[in-house]
């Protein structure tokens, strides 16, 4: 039998390769994940990298949506509602140069769930932001390598 984690981590990688392969390729992986947080890490590598041999912002930006996105899926799915879930907006801080391994982390687990209770209450479209910070602690401890505010809209559907 799987673990809770290893289960998440199968999810996403089903997920990603029948409906987003863009994150696919990136290859996040999910090293934590509880109902206040997750964890996520996509490896530094030949795809991953830009020019400069760090991190391409392209690819920061799929880790900031699959830590924000991971979390509010799977808490709509333990509450075993149908959601429509998407990010509005992106306020993305680039501060330094990632040159490792990436851990993008979201702690908005209470955010999340205060955004499904009052869209499952109201039946209205939710927006919020919700924060994640890449870092790259092999190279930089928990300095954050960008920040990155994305709006959360959730939505109960059927």
């Amino acid at each position: 039998m799987l673990s809770p984690l290893a289960k998440a981590n199968l999810y996403l990688n089903i997920f990603a390769f029948t409906k987003v392969p863009l994150i696919w390729i990136c290859r996040p992986k999910i090293l934590e994940m509880d109902s206040e947080k997750v964890i996520v890490k996509i490896p530094l590598r030949r795809k991953t990298k830009n020019h400069l041999n760090s991190m391409y912002f392209g690819v920061l930006a799929v880790g900031a949506d699959v830590a924000g996105g991971f979390l509010a899926m799977s808490k709509a799915q333990e509450c075993g509602r149908k959601i429509s879930l998407a990010f509005k907006e992106v306020d993305g801080q680039f501060l330094k140069r990632p040159e490792s391994d990436v851990i993008f982390t979201c702690e908005d687990g209470k955010l999340i769930d205060d955004m499904l209770d009052e869209a499952i209450s109201t039946g209205e479209r939710i927006n919020k932001a919700v924060k994640i910070v890449a870092t790259c602690p092999s190279k930089m401890g928990n300095e954050p390598m960008a920040n990155f505010n994305l709006t959360l809209s959730i939505k109960v559907v059927g």
